[in-house]
């Protein structure tokens, strides 16, 4: 399809977002690390989790103290191959960055590592932290409960997060394997993109009280935040399509998110008191880091996956389909189509970036300004 949106330079909204979190109190190392971690999400066309949602899930809440703009991150306990983290209800992307460097310096000495972060917010798309692993040679697992907005299998009222579980893998080609993605059947900011964009959600992904589906946007973010409406797990409603499955998933994601340590979970993660006022989100994340070269060596392993993956687009396409995708090829695809041309962005965004350039006192002038000079 035709991208209609202006584009604008990475550099350009690199600085300006960074320019933008300095002024909402995050300090500048802190707000370098947050703006590229939301521009990496843009980079790899996860529209959900970019500009998207600059203002809304970070901005608005540090507005509204639910997120706390200086990240203070306490050691809780730490041996010589995991970590547990208090992110202090700070930036949870700045949080989940010390601590992927910390178990990366472990998993070179020791061969594996884990850590969990409690206390937290919002991580960003959990690509980049295993991404982190998979640039130093590493496979990379991680994962994240978030506020409950997904039913059980034959249930209607929201309980779990979207709760993604993330791989990436090294190989011998230009990008990884990279497998990121929700244990829902869609995430909470596709529907927010699709409410930007003026389009409806595809039926069949979000379930009401009274066990039916909605379609409208806008309907659905205003009824979830009622806990009116639910997201499905992966595989849909019911058990015949293997939704019992994505149900699993989300349940493991929570698991290991909230109890390894010893972190609130499920209706406690709503950002809500009793009397409808917010409260802090107190997230829970987790992070493993394997290091191939303690089994077979990392050649092999890049060597073998790569295989893998050529096998797998090399094999027999469906009548009508010219392509086979692994994951994460999609992704690297979308940066090789936008690493020139910068990043889209619709007519909400263009005037959230005013908005916020006028409330900071910026001195930017956006390309997409019909009255620049």
């Amino acid at each position: 399809m035709q991208e209609t949106r202006p584009y604008l330079p990475w550099q350009l909204v690199n600085d300006f977002m960074i320019d933008v979190f300095k002024a909402y109190g995050v300090p500048e190392a802190d707000a370098r690390i947050c703006a590229d971690v939301l521009l990496e999400s843009d980079r790899r066309g996860i529209e959900s989790h970019g500009c998207n949602r600059f203002k809304p899930i970070y901005l608005d809440r540090i507005k509204n103290g639910t997120l706390l703009p200086v990240t203070h991150c306490e050691i809780i306990k730490e041996t010589p191959t995991t970590v547990v983290m208090d992110a202090h209800n700070g930036m949870g992307m700045v949080a989940a960055h010390q601590m992927m460097e910390k178990l990366i310096e472990k998993a070179k000495v020791y061969g594996m590592a884990g850590g969990t972060i409690f206390n937290s917010t919002h991580y960003g798309i959990a690509g980049y932290w295993t991404t982190m692993a998979e640039k130093a040679g590493m496979i990379g697992i991680s994962g994240t409960n978030a506020r409950p907005s997904v039913a059980p299998t034959f249930g209607v009222e929201p309980m779990m997060g979207t709760n993604p579980l993330t791989f990436t893998m090294p190989t011998d080609e230009d990008f990884p394997f990279n497998f990121d993605c929700a244990t829902s059947t869609i995430q909470n900011g596709k529907i927010e993109y699709y409410e930007r964009e003026n389009k409806p959600t595809p039926a069949g992904l979000v379930v009401t009280r009274e066990g039916d589906t909605m379609t409208d946007s806008g309907a659905i973010l205003k009824e979830m935040r009622k806990g009116n409406c639910a997201l499905l797990p992966l595989g849909g409603m019911g058990e015949e399509t293997g939704g019992y499955k994505g149900y699993g998933f989300t349940t493991i994601v929570e698991i290991l998110s909230a109890a390894l340590a010893g972190g609130p979970h499920t209706k406690a993660l709503s950002g809500k008191n009793d009397d409808g006022s917010n409260k802090l989100y107190r997230l829970g994340h987790f992070f493993f880091v394997i290091n191939p070269e303690f089994f077979m060596g990392l050649d092999t392993f890049r060597q073998t996956s790569g295989d893998i993956l050529r096998a797998l687009r090399d094999s027999e396409k469906a009548p009508g389909e010219e392509r086979i995708y692994t994951a994460g090829e999609k992704e690297y695809l979308a940066w090789m189509e936008r690493k020139d041309k910068g990043v889209p962005v619709g007519e909400t965004i263009q005037q959230e970036f005013i908005a916020l350039r006028d409330e900071c006192g910026l001195d930017y002038v956006f390309p997409f300004e019909k009255n620049h000079p």
